[in-house]
């Protein structure tokens, strides 16, 4: 997984009935764009350090 800072992850409900997660990436602190990442998710405040799972996807934003 390889994220840039404005790029947006995505987790994804692990059962049913729990929502998808999303967050803008803040900061990339490993290597060539690997994880941990800094994230601020659309339903908190507070920015974390996140090390995604293989429910994770990353979202690269589109330039029109």
């Amino acid at each position: 997984m390889h994220a840039s800072v404005g790029d947006t992850l995505v987790v994804e409900g692990r059962r049913q009935g729990h929502p998808r997660r999303t967050g803008r990436v803040l900061e990339v602190r490993g290597r060539d764009g690997g994880p941990p990442y800094l994230v601020q998710w659309d339903d908190s405040p507070h920015p974390v350090l996140f090390f995604p799972g293989s429910d994770a996807r990353i979202e690269h934003p589109t330039t029109a």
